[in-house]
């Protein structure tokens, strides 16, 4: 998911680029076979087997639903674990930094589209949340050289409430929990909308710094080049001075 489902994902929702704390000794030195890269690893392989299960028997066969629902709970608590476990015991991977949020986004997104192929949830809230959750990667990209948006408490809980409300809509509810399962997800979606402007509104700031302080380098660098003629001349004719 996104982000860190636990991913978000920042005040957008966004998730912290994974050991970005961390030094590139680090990043260098950790082994692509790590606890953290096999647990990512384990969450996108578990993505076809989530859909097979949720669409087997037409998609609507409880049992199945039920197994579909433990892999996605897996999927879930996987997610909680390899960013983690990654920043705390300097397992950072090159490898980890790209295929982390793509399998937030791959679980999360096959759950959306495969239930509203099945009809239990309108297209309109997997194209917000589609759109929102991929737009915002994309922002990340382009404004990762000027720095990284830490993950926010709003984006936590964006991360939380589709989790849980998806979740809610992989099981076969009925009656009471089938309407409780429609309040959570529209808390997931008002989230979700509320988080990802949030974090268009810093990684507009957050450029726009940027680019002031490469401008202000650019200009004292600039200043420094023009004085060294300057400086080399005085120093030129000091020495003919004296040598006169």
């Amino acid at each position: 998911m996104t982000g860190v489902p636990a991913s978000a994902a920042g005040g957008s929702g966004s998730t912290p680029v994974r050991g970005g704390k961390l030094g590139a000794a680090a990043v260098n030195q950790a082994s692509l076979w790590n606890i953290a890269n096999l647990l990512t690893m384990a969450r996108l392989a578990l993505v076809p087997g989530f859909v097979v299960l949720l669409l087997h028997n037409g998609g609507y066969d409880p049992a199945w639903r039920s197994f579909a629902w433990a892999a996605f709970a897996v999927a879930m608590i996987t997610d909680l674990f390899d960013g983690h476990l990654a920043r705390t015991y300097n397992l950072v991977t090159d490898f980890g930094k790209i295929a982390d949020p793509i399998a937030d986004k791959a679980i999360m997104g096959a759950a959306l589209i495969c239930l509203s192929y099945l009809g239990d949830l309108p297209w309109w809230v997997t194209g917000v949340i589609l759109f929102r959750e991929l737009g915002i990667t994309l922002m990340r990209f382009w404004v990762i050289r000027h720095g990284v948006i830490p993950a926010s408490r709003g984006g936590k809980m964006k991360t939380l409430a589709q989790g849980t409300a998806v979740g809610m809509y992989v099981l076969a509810l009925t009656g009471p929990l089938a309407t409780l399962r429609f309040w959570v997800m529209a808390v997931a979606v008002v989230l979700t909308v509320v988080t990802g402007l949030d974090y268009i509104r810093q990684a507009v700031v957050l450029r726009r710094q940027g680019l002031a302080a490469e401008r202000a380098a650019e200009e004292q660098q600039g200043a420094s080049d023009g004085a060294d003629p300057v400086a080399g001349a005085a120093g030129a004719r000091g020495a003919a001075e004296a040598e006169w």
